[in-house]
């Protein structure tokens, strides 16, 4: 569940299915008070164009759509007698573009598509502005998937890199405690390559912050510190000493922002 912010208005987004469906209740709650939400839903349900908009949307979507039902409906649609509830458009026709929940979180839903369409029942600045707000959060949700692909990346090269320092850095004889230490200092060793400077530094420099320094790297410093990982790991089966792995590591983090900063500007440049 996600929200978003219409003139002053909270909006609900439930992701279903892998489908977003946006709170048409919430959104009802904006031209009307929360009491008279429903009527608002029913009286843009009323409306001739809407239920040809809900039946073509059905038909484009929904291969289960009962349309000889849509029919009536359409017949019906704009008299003075005609009611339609959601939850009769739902059970007569099959449709699933529209969704009723109860209990927690509980309301009338729309698929985006149609939630944008009864955004014009409410106000055409307020459906611009939903959309708006609904596309700033996929963007962010993207940025969000990008970022956590790249974490878990670099902790899957970090069990290469842990299973590199294992085989040739740690004799059998030493204390668990004592591997720790090997395992953190390689470990501190990176960070220093990458961060210039170690954990506990950055601890100390950041009292108020929980986590650790990897958990406030950009997107590219984690693609850099999962290519040193492999790197290292390389380095180590290779027999090479720390002090050199720290350098050669150095110089490739440096090269390697460079050029991932140099392929994020030409991108923002041949997006405008």
């Amino acid at each position: 569940m996600a929200k978003i912010n219409v003139q002053n208005t909270e909006i609900t987004v439930l992701n279903i299915e892998e489908t977003d469906f946006i709170s048409l209740t919430d959104m009802a709650g904006a031209k009307e008070n929360d009491a008279r939400a429903a009527d608002v839903i029913k009286n843009w349900l009323r409306n001739r164009y809407t239920i040809e908009f809900l039946g073509t949307w059905e038909m484009i979507h929904n291969p289960n759509f009962k349309v000889v039902e849509f029919d009536h409906f359409r017949k019906e649609a704009g008299l003075p007698t005609f009611v339609l509830s959601c939850s009769e458009w739902i059970e007569k026709t099959n449709a699933i573009g529209i969704i009723v929940k109860k209990g927690r979180y509980g309301g009338t839903y729309a698929h985006r598509d149609i939630a944008f369409e009864f955004g014009s029942a409410i106000s055409v600045p307020f459906k611009l502005y939903l959309i708006e707000e609904f596309q700033r959060l996929k963007a962010e949700e993207q940025k969000q998937l990008g970022w956590n692909a790249k974490r878990e990346l670099a902790k899957i090269n970090y069990r290469i890199h842990t299973d590199a320092i294992k085989q040739n850095l740690i004799p059998p004889e030493l204390s668990p405690q004592q591997k720790s230490f090997v395992y953190a200092d390689e470990a501190d060793m990176l960070n220093v390559a990458m961060f210039g400077k170690t954990a506990k530094q950055w601890r100390e420099e950041n009292p108020d912050l929980k986590g650790n320094i990897r958990d406030y790297a950009t997107i590219n410093q984690l693609i850099c510190l999962s290519n040193m990982e492999n790197l290292n790991a390389v380095f180590i089966n290779d027999g090479l000493a720390q002090s050199e792995r720290l350098i050669k590591l150095n110089k490739i983090a440096i090269q390697q922002m460079k050029v991932l900063e140099n392929v994020e500007e030409r991108t923002l440049l041949t997006d405008k």
